[in-house]
């Protein structure tokens, strides 16, 4: 071990009360100079405990019983470089500030050593710079560290919201799945009770029976809408080239009565071709079509649907001339089970803008509504122009960069 003299390892002209304590270990095979650069740093504030290494065994030492908070490393060393120091601590996986002091390091050296990772270099006609150069890359460390706490952090939160977003999936997806059979059970025989026995009770009975029929029903679409809604967040996400013109046409043959019912037109065309899951976008347009022909005004719907490019993103324009969303229930309609009218008014559960929305986020785009009651409705959503990766490899590629 080659260690500074003892009167160079501390601080004793600075009070340790307003001194910072800094570890450091040199690099340098000179005594003299390491003294200067140790006297600069005191003189700078820090109250120092330091430790010299000539060689590189030295260094590989100095480094597990040391313990620096920073390495200052001269350049030219009879035996080897400062530089070298570098690739030590990255082969010892040290994340330690390495600053070079040296005599004389010319302008491309000094690039090179800091394209190499070097975090700064001071010569040693100008320490009075040092002890500035060595806090700045003590507070570049604390800002790293925290960087990687926080990422850390996030792919944690990340890992348990997906974790946690499966179960409830799972769990809508099972509990629905298990209701179906009493459920199916139920309103099967108050069906047969209604046939069997209209009329042949009083009018409050029949009454009764309506009710259990009507909402035995009800209860049966609800739990139909919930398993489709998870079932969206279970398939696959395998993509592939798209072209959306045709799934438009496949929304619009599944249509068909409700376009003919309506009077609907439909116009589109020119809409791109992108890397998506067929089954799933198809959906998209076949529910908000279905909603502009549902929510129509008095005159017959007219639905234009349109494409742009913006950016690295399609924008995606699903127009009609129906009845409008008044702008305080932009957000409310994409929850699920969320309506803005009574059944008598218009059937339906509140689910197919909800499934929207999922399936869209999980293609990696977002959608939202631009309306005002009574003047029609455009629901936007984008989608990338380039593949991307389903939100569970998504989350798992976050949390295995933090992780490493």
């Amino acid at each position: 071990m080659n260690a500074v003299p003892a009167n160079l390892q501390s601080d004793a002209n600075v009070p340790r009360a307003e001194a910072t304590r800094l570890r450091v270990l040199l690099v340098e095979d000179n005594s003299a100079d390491a003294e200067l650069v140790l006297r600069a740093l005191r003189r700078g504030g820090f109250d120092v405990t330091s430790a010299m290494a000539k060689t590189q065994q030295d260094f590989r030492r100095e480094l597990k019983s040391h313990a620096p908070d920073v390495v200052l490393a001269d350049y030219n060393l009879g035996q080897w470089r400062g530089i070298e120091a570098l690739r030590i601590l990255k082969e010892e996986q040290l994340d330690i500030p390495l600053i070079l002091v040296s005599g004389a390091l010319g302008d491309v050296t000094a690039v090179e050593c800091i394209k190499q990772g070097v975090t700064d270099y001071v010569l040693k006609d100008s320490l009075t710079r040092l002890p500035v150069s060595v806090r700045r890359a003590l507070r570049e460390k604390e800002f790293e560290r925290e960087r990687k706490r926080a990422q850390k952090e996030l792919a944690r939160k990340i890992t348990e919201l997906a974790r946690s977003n499966h179960d409830l999936e799972q769990f809508a997806y099972v509990a629905s799945h298990d209701l179906q059979e009493p459920l199916r059970m139920v309103a099967a025989y108050t069906q047969l009770l209604a046939e069997k026995y209209k009329g042949r009770l009083d009018e409050q009975a029949d009454k009764y029976i309506h009710y259990a029929v009507d909402g035995a029903n009800r209860m049966q679409t609800l739990i139909q809408d919930l398993l489709a809604f998870s079932r969206a967040g279970k398939e696959g996400m395998a993509l592939a080239p798209t072209d959306c013109n045709t799934l438009v046409e496949a929304a619009l043959k599944n249509l068909e009565a409700a376009i003919h019912d309506g009077q609907a037109t439909v116009n589109y065309g020119g809409l791109p071709t992108i890397s998506a899951n067929g089954g799933q976008l198809q959906q998209v347009f076949q529910n908000l079509i279905g909603n502009a022909i549902k929510f129509r005004g008095a005159d017959p719907p007219v639905i234009d649907i349109s494409a742009d490019q913006v950016g690295e993103d399609w924008l995606f324009a699903v127009s009609d001339n129906g009845i409008g969303i008044a702008p305080e229930h932009a957000e409310n309609i994409f929850v699920v089970f969320q309506r803005l009218h009574t059944r008598e008014e218009y059937s339906g559960n509140g689910i197919g803008l909800a499934i929207c929305k999922k399936i869209i986020q999980r293609h990696g785009g977002r959608i939202w509504v631009e309306s005002q009651a009574g003047q029609g409705t455009t629901f936007k959503f984008t989608l990338p122009v380039a593949a991307v990766e389903s939100t569970a490899e998504t989350t798992q590629a976050m949390a295995a960069a933090a992780a490493g």
